[in-house]
C-alpha cells in the first residue's frame, strides 16, 4: 500500500531524562493523498488559531521555527476517517489539541479569512463545510490542519512548526494521484487543474522535477491510445491579451514536451493551446486571485 507522510518536528522529553534533540515523526495520510504543494521556510512564524472568532477577534498562538506547509488531495477516503486519524497521530506524538471545530462553530467566514490558508486552486474551501485542527507541544513545535471537501476530493493544508535547527522534512516525493482520478475529472467535467507545475517567474519552461499531476495524466493516457488531451496555458490579467495568450501557449507546449520526453505520452495524444486571461477562475483584483488564474489545465478532446 501506497503511503504519504506530513513531515514536522517534535521534541521528546522523558520524564526523568533532560530533553533531547528534536527529532523528526511523520502524520501518515490516506494512501489516495496527493500532495499539491510544500512549501518550507527555515526561519518563519506562523500564528495558530487557539480558538474561534470571538467578539471581533480570533486569538492565536503566534509561534517561530522552521514553517512548513502543504497541501493535499485526499480522495475516496471519508471525511471523518481523516481528521480523527489525523488527530489520534498528533496526541499520540505529544501535541495537545487547542482547537477542533466545524465551520459555523469555528467562526464561518471571519474564521476563515482571519487565519492562513494557501489560495486556490492549491488549497479550496467550502464556507459551510471547512473543519479546523490545532495543536501544540511543549516547545515551540504546532500543527494547524484546515480540511474542506472540494467537489470530487477532500483538500488538507497542514502547516507545521519545528524548532529552529531541528532536522527538516525528510525529503518525500509527491506521490503521483492515481490515474483513475485524473480521469474521473477529465471524464465527469471535461477538464482538471495540473496544480502541482511551477514555472519560474517570468519563464515560459516548466520547471525542474517531478509532477504527480504529470505521472497521473499520462498513465491514464496510455491505458487507452485513442485518449486525446489539450493542455490550455492560462494567466492573470496583467499585460495585453496578444502577450499573455503567448505566453500561455509556450507554457502549455513546455508542459506537452515534458510529458512527450519524461514521460512517454504519444504526441498524437496532446495539443497545445494558449487563451491568456480570457478564462479567469478567481479575480485578478487580488494576488490570490491572479495566481489561481495562473494555470496549465488539460482538458478532454478525444476518446472512447
Amino acid at each position: 500500500m501506497t503511503i504519504a507522510r506530513v513531515a514536522l518536528a517534535c521534541w521528546t522529553i522523558p520524564a526523568v531524562l533532560p530533553p533531547v534533540a528534536a527529532v523528526a515523526l511523520e502524520l501518515t495520510m490516506p494512501a489516495t493523498a496527493e500532495r499539491v504543494v510544500e512549501d518550507i521556510t527555515p526561519v518563519g512564524a506562523y500564528a495558530l488559531p487557539a480558538g474561534p472568532w470571538a467578539d471581533g477577534t480570533l486569538p492565536v498562538h503566534v509561534t517561530e521555527g522552521r514553517v512548513t506547509r502543504q497541501v493535499w488531495r485526499v480522495e475516496g477516503s471519508g471525511d471523518l476517517d481523516v481528521i480523527r486519524a489525523l488527530r489520534a497521530q498528533l496526541e499520540a506524538q505529544g501535541l495537545a489539541v487547542l482547537l477542533d471545530c466545524a465551520a459555523r462553530d469555528c467562526g464561518g467566514f471571519d474564521f476563515r479569512f482571519a487565519t492562513e490558508v494557501l489560495p486556490p486552486p492549491r488549497m479550496q474551501v467550502d464556507l459551510a463545510a471547512f473543519r479546523f485542527l490545532a495543536a501544540e507541544g511543549p516547545g515551540p513545535e504546532a500543527a494547524g490542519v484546515l480540511f474542506s471537501p472540494g467537489d470530487d476530493a477532500l483538500f488538507v493544508q497542514v502547516i507545521t512548526v519545528a524548532p529552529e535547527g531541528a532536522p527538516g522534512p525528510a525529503p518525500v516525493a509527491a506521490d503521483p494521484a492515481p490515474s483513475g482520478d485524473i480521469g474521473a475529472a477529465l471524464e465527469r467535467a471535461g477538464r482538471v487543474v495540473l496544480a502541482d507545475l511551477l514555472f519560474p517567474s517570468g519563464s515560459a519552461q516548466l520547471g525542474a522535477g517531478d509532477y504527480g499531476s504529470l505521472a497521473a495524466l499520462a498513465a491514464w493516457l496510455a491505458a487507452d491510445p485513442s485518449r486525446v488531451v489539450a493542455l490550455v496555458g492560462h494567466t492573470d490579467a496583467q499585460g495585453s491579451l496578444e502577450t499573455n495568450t503567448a505566453l500561455s501557449r509556450r507554457r502549455a507546449t513546455s508542459v506537452m514536451e515534458r510529458l512527450a520526453t519524461d514521460y512517454g505520452v504519444p504526441r498524437r495524444q496532446m495539443r497545445a493551446e494558449g487563451v491568456g486571461w480570457l478564462a479567469p477562475v478567481a479575480s485578478n483584483l487580488t494576488p490570490e486571485g491572479r495566481e489561481a488564474n495562473r494555470r496549465v489545465e488539460a482538458v478532454l478532446v478525444g476518446g472512447e
